[in-house]
């Protein structure tokens, strides 16, 4: 059954992903999985390698190639999740950065991930702050982004009715596949939360305790 593993994780590349899901006994080749980071480095060829301010952390930079940084006078701005990094010095740098014309670029915009302290705040809450205070949208890159899941579609080679979303975010998992046809089913692993997914507008078309328990 053709399938593609999609995923907004800014802090690891896609190689070290599939050494870590390999070890945990999932022989998941690289070239099936689709990252935020990948998906960026595709829309920064397409717009001709602008100077970029990249806020990524080390190990994933490698991913965007030969991107042209700079700390001044850049085109655009990526913000990725670079840990406890952030400050408000860095926030107000890149602020002046997209005062000064620079487009913002968001590798997604969770709310919020699981980690094995319980969940953390995720980097959309600074990106809704940084086009709060400059007026201006981001651009979105990963889920649930139209372009992100188009890019796992052409993958496929699927149209969008033979296609379901397995997740455990019911906003960008589930509501950005089914806002494009797609089946969404939600799991009830990682960061699901029962009490946050009853609230949410988003309703999944199949909700599973795993994805073990995926119907044949």
């Amino acid at each position: 059954m053709p399938h593609c593993y999609v995923t907004n994780t800014t802090t690891r590349p896609v190689s070290e992903l599939s050494r870590e899901l390999s070890q945990m006994g999932f022989a998941i080749d690289a070239n099936s999985i689709l990252s935020a980071p990948m998906a960026a480095k595709g829309y920064l060829e397409s717009r001709h390698h602008p100077r970029c301010k990249l806020l990524l952390r080390r190990e994933v930079l490698a991913e965007l190639g030969d991107c042209r940084q700079a700390d001044a006078g850049v085109d655009v701005v990526v913000v990725g999740d670079i840990g406890a990094a952030w400050s408000y010095e860095l926030l107000n740098r890149v602020f002046r950065l997209l005062m000064d014309g620079a487009e913002l670029i968001a590798l997604h915009r969770n709310r919020f991930w699981q980690t094995e302290e319980g969940l953390q705040l995720d980097i959309g809450a600074f990106v809704a702050g940084l086009e709060y205070a400059a007026g201006k949208q981001a651009t979105m890159i990963g889920k649930p982004s139209e372009a992100f899941f188009r890019q796992a579609l052409k993958r496929l080679g699927l149209p969008t009715a033979q296609v379901a979303m397995i997740g455990d975010d019911i906003d960008s998992d589930i509501g950005g596949a089914q806002a494009l046809g797609m089946a969404g089913i939600l799991v009830k692993t990682g960061k699901y939360r029962r009490d946050y997914a009853e609230r949410s507008a988003v309703k999944p078309d199949l909700q599973l305790r795993s994805i073990a328990d995926l119907p044949l």
